[in-house]
C-alpha cells in the first residue's frame, strides 16, 4: 500500500504516521514541502508518490479565523481536498477525508447520524462541508471520516489547554452548555487504518468520535481529575460553568456535536471507545513525556 499522507504534521498526521502499520509505504510531505494553495504542487504531489491511497488530514481548523479568512478556509478545507480527490480518482487510488462536527447546526438534543442534514453555523463548517461533497463526488473510492472534539498528547488542543490553565491559574470559566463527543487522535488514525485494511470498502461518510456525550465544562473537570488521580500538581481550585452567551466567539458553535458512530462499527468494525478512557490514555501519555523530559 502506498500512501501520500498530507498533513502529516498536525494531531491526526502524526498519530497516523506512529500507528501505519508495516506494510504501509508513506510520503509524507510536510508544510514546507506542499503549499494546498498552490493547485500546481498539490497535482506535482501526487503524481510524484502514485499513491494507492490518499489521506488528507490537512484542514484550516481555526473556527474563529475562518471568519475572516474565508478565502484561505476554503481554498483549504474545500478545493485542496476536492483537486487532492480528484488526483486520486484519475489513478485509480482511494482517499480518506476527514469532516468535523461543526457542519451541523446542533440544533436538537440527540447524536448526529450520517443521515442528517448538515446546517453549518459559519464558514469553517461550511467550507468543511463544501470539502466533504467534493471527495464524495469525486468519483474516487472515498470515505469521509466525521469527528470531534479531536486532542492528542501533541499539539494546541482542548487537553493541553486545560492543563497549562490548570497549572497556572486557581479559577477558570469553561462553557458548560455546548455538548460534544471528544476524541483522541490516535483512535482516529486507528478507524483510519482499520477503514485502509478493508479496502475502503464500504465507502461513503462515516461518523468517528469517542463514544459518549459531554461538556466542554465536564470535560475540563475530568481532565483535571484523572491528572490529579496521576500525581500531578494543579493550582485550579474552582471550574465555573458558564452559558455560551457569557463567552462570546467571532463564529457560533453548535450546542449539540454529539457524534452517532454505529455505521462506522456496523460496516467496518470499528467502535471508537468511551471518551474518558481514551482521554485517560492520553494523559498516561503527556505525563509520561513530561517525566523523561530532561530538566
Amino acid at each position: 500500500m502506498r500512501v501520500l499522507l498530507v498533513g502529516c504534521d498536525g494531531q491526526v498526521g502524526t498519530e497516523l504516521r506512529r500507528t501505519a502499520p508495516a506494510a504501509a509505504q508513506i510520503a509524507a510531505p510536510g508544510m514546507d514541502e506542499l503549499d494546498l494553495t498552490k493547485p500546481e504542487q498539490v497535482r506535482a504531489a501526487v503524481r510524484a508518490a502514485n499513491p494507492t491511497l490518499v489521506i488528507n488530514a490537512a484542514a484550516y481548523t481555526a473556527v474563529d479565523g475562518a471568519e475572516s479568512e474565508p478565502a484561505l478556509a476554503r481554498a483549504l478545507n474545500a478545493d485542496a481536498p476536492a483537486l487532492l480527490a480528484a488526483e486520486a480518482a484519475r489513478l485509480g487510488a482511494g482517499i480518506i477525508h476527514y469532516s468535523t462536527d461543526y457542519v451541523y447546526d446542533g440544533a436538537r438534543p440527540a447524536p448526529w447520524r450520517e443521515d442528517d442534514a448538515p446546517a453549518p453555523l459559519g464558514v469553517y463548517g461550511a467550507t468543511k462541508l463544501a470539502g466533504d461533497r467534493a471527495v464524495l463526488e469525486s468519483g474516487a473510492r472515498a470515505v469521509v471520516l466525521r469527528t470531534s472534539w479531536v486532542y492528542a498528547s501533541h499539539g494546541q488542543n482542548f487537553v493541553r489547554t486545560m492543563l497549562r490553565l490548570g497549572r497556572e491559574q486557581e479559577r477558570l470559566r469553561v462553557v458548560a452548555d455546548q455538548y460534544g463527543s471528544p476524541t483522541w487522535a490516535r483512535d482516529l488514525a486507528r478507524a483510519t487504518w482499520t477503514v485502509a485494511a478493508h479496502g475502503l470498502v464500504p465507502a461513503g461518510l462515516f461518523h468517528c468520535a469517542g463514544a459518549g456525550r459531554v461538556s466542554w465544562h465536564g470535560f475540563a473537570q475530568r481532565i483535571f481529575d484523572l491528572a490529579r488521580a496521576r500525581g500531578l500538581e494543579l493550582k485550579v481550585r474552582e471550574v465555573e460553568p458558564i452559558p455560551t452567551s457569557a463567552w462570546p466567539t467571532v463564529a457560533r458553535r453548535p450546542a449539540n456535536s454529539v457524534l452517532d458512530a454505529s455505521r462506522l462499527a456496523r460496516e467496518h468494525g470499528f467502535s471508537p471507545p468511551p471518551w474518558e478512557e481514551s482521554l485517560a490514555a492520553c494523559l498516561d501519555e503527556i505525563l509520561a513525556a513530561a517525566e523523561a523530559a530532561p530538566c
